[in-house]
Order: C-alpha cells, then structure tokens, then sequence
C-alpha cells in the first residue's frame, strides 16, 4: 500500500438487518423507497441501510450495475452505510426514455435521498461510475458533503480514458491468455456496442470480463467466483454509451475533505486518474492499494476498511 501524499502535497450479498422498532425512520436498517419527481414522471427510489454510526451514502458504478457487489460489512461496523440502488436497476424505478440517464440525473436522485434523511452533511462514497456521480454532487451541492471518498474512479471519460482501458486489457489478456485462453474475447466484449445488448446481454458481459476487475482473480476464484455471478447490469443506462464526463477544471472548487482511494492494478480507473484527482482537489489524500485492482473492499477489505474509517476519524478530529 502507497500513501501518495497527504492534504494536497463479501463475495456474496449479506442479507440487510431487520427494521428496529421505529421503521418509519429513514435511516432505519432495511430497504426503503422514496418517490422522486424527474420531469413530468414520478420515479421509485430505493436506498439500503445497514450498519451503525455516522452515516455514509455510497453509489455505486456502472451506469447500470445493481448496488449489491459494493456492500461493505466491515463499514458497516463503525458507519451507518446507506446504499443507493440507482434508477435504472433492481426494484427502483426506470425512464421512460434511456436518453435520460445522465449524470445530471443521477445526481438528482441522490439529491432526493440526502434531503429525505434531513442530515446536514453527510459523507459521500462514489465508486467507478459512482464517483463520477459524487464529484458532480460535491460540486454542486458542497454544503451537504462533509467528506468525500472517491473510489477507483476518474475525473473525465472520453476517447483518451477509453483508449488507456482498452490497451490495459490487451496488456492483461496477453499475461493470461496461455492459462486462461478465454481471455481472447475480453476486448471484444468490453468494446461491445450497449445498444445492442438486453438486460441478459450486458451481465453476460460483465461477468465474462469479472477477472479483469481483480488482481488476482484465479488465485482466489474460490472467493471471488460466487460475486461474480451475482453481478447483474440492466441495459437500459447504457444503451447511449455514457456521456461525456470531464470535471478537470472544476475540482479546485471541491471544498470537502476528500480521500482518493486506488487499486494500483486496476485497468479502468487506476492510479493515472487518480493522481489526477488528488492534484486537482487541494483538500485531498491519495492512498494506492499494492496488488489491487478494481474492487479493493473485495479484494483487501481490511485495508480498505482502515483506511475509510482512518480518513473519516482524522476529518472529523479536525472538524473539532
């Protein structure tokens, strides 16, 4: 594990707890559904509970991913983890329009699910396509975030992010290829056209592609292998491809304390973008993970559990 700096210089779902007395609470542990206003259409949100303590919003990645592969039980044991389950996937509701799943949309939502836990702030926690989502929140909303952690993740997309992710994957593909020939189709299967693809098509192809997400997969397949085929991915979020995200210029305006947090071997969203981030946000540390990929709280939870909880506990030192 690399400390680059300080301020500026389970495989398987657990099930969620049972309500506890007061379940009209809307932080009460379980499944809660909110109704959220987006044009003219009312849409149904779902956020999960879990854990105790300070309470910590974390969305997902994707777009188009359901929530459950970011569970963190060890979080959960020192912070009130609230899990976004995005519009688009699971039980929450769907646009009418795919057109429609912006960011600007996705941080509509989440906006929707701060102001009904009535908090003041609250710590946000964006993974991947997530932290796209929580550094478009901090830069709008920078009063409601305390604390950010942004997770394996970027501050722009576009064709020169794409084109580093493809030519990583080569570069893994040519390391397994011997061992593993089904690697061959990895590239092919990432650059997939979206909009070809049904619910079935697009989480057929993230789990084929699943051992590129970690740093050693095969090693520990035992371990990983039931995640990963419980990963699932609704088509409808990526039919357009994504679109552009580019934050560069604006991160000097993100006020909140904010961990960068990074799997050194993580294909998609590794240390490049994340430096990137570190150096744009004066208020920010950046803490690389040795022998990680893309999915550190699988990979290394414990680590990535004392570094969160260590972050938080010094901001919050700070702020007394």
């Amino acid at each position: 594990m690399q400390h680059l700096g300080s301020v500026n210089v389970s495989p398987e779902p657990m099930a969620l707890p049972c309500p506890p007395e007061d379940p009209t609470s809307p932080l009460a542990p379980g499944t809660h559904t909110i109704t959220v206003r987006h044009g003219s259409a009312r849409i149904e949100q779902r956020y999960h509970v879990a854990g105790t303590g300070p309470v910590c919003i974390a969305h997902s990645g994707g777009p188009g991913i359901s929530w459950e592969y970011l569970r963190m039980p060890l979080l959960e044991r020192s912070l009130t983890m609230v899990y976004i389950e995005p519009v688009g996937t699971g039980a929450s509701g769907f646009l009418a329009d795919p057109r429609e799943y912006t960011l600007a949309t996705y941080t509509h939502f989440l906006h929707a699910v701060i102001q009904h836990l009535a908090l003041p702030d609250v710590v946000l926690l964006g993974h991947s396509h997530g932290g796209f989502v929580a550094q478009r929140y901090a830069l709008d909303h920078p009063g409601r975030v305390a604390a950010l952690v942004l997770y394996d993740t970027s501050p722009m997309t576009g064709e020169v992010f794409w084109s580093a992710a493809v030519a990583n994957l080569e570069r893994f593909v040519q390391r397994h290829s011997d061992e593993h020939p089904e690697v061959a189709g990895y590239v092919a299967a990432l650059t997939t056209r979206p909009d070809q693809l049904t619910d079935d098509g697009t989480t057929a192809v993230l789990r084929k592609i699943t051992p590129a997400y970690f740093y050693d997969y095969w090693g520990r397949e035992e371990e990983f292998g039931p995640a990963r085929q419980s990963l699932r991915m609704y088509a409808a979020p990526t039919q357009f491809g994504g679109h552009p995200f580019d934050v560069r210029d604006e991160l000097s305006a993100v006020t909140a304390p904010t961990l960068v947090l990074v799997g050194k071997d993580d294909f998609i969203c590794g240390p490049h973008w994340a430096r990137m981030l570190h150096q744009g946000i004066a208020k920010s540390q950046l803490v690389v993970l040795d022998e990680t990929g893309h999915m550190a709280h699988l990979e290394c939870p414990e680590e990535f559990r004392a570094e969160v909880t260590g972050f938080l506990a010094s901001k919050r030192e700070d702020a007394q």
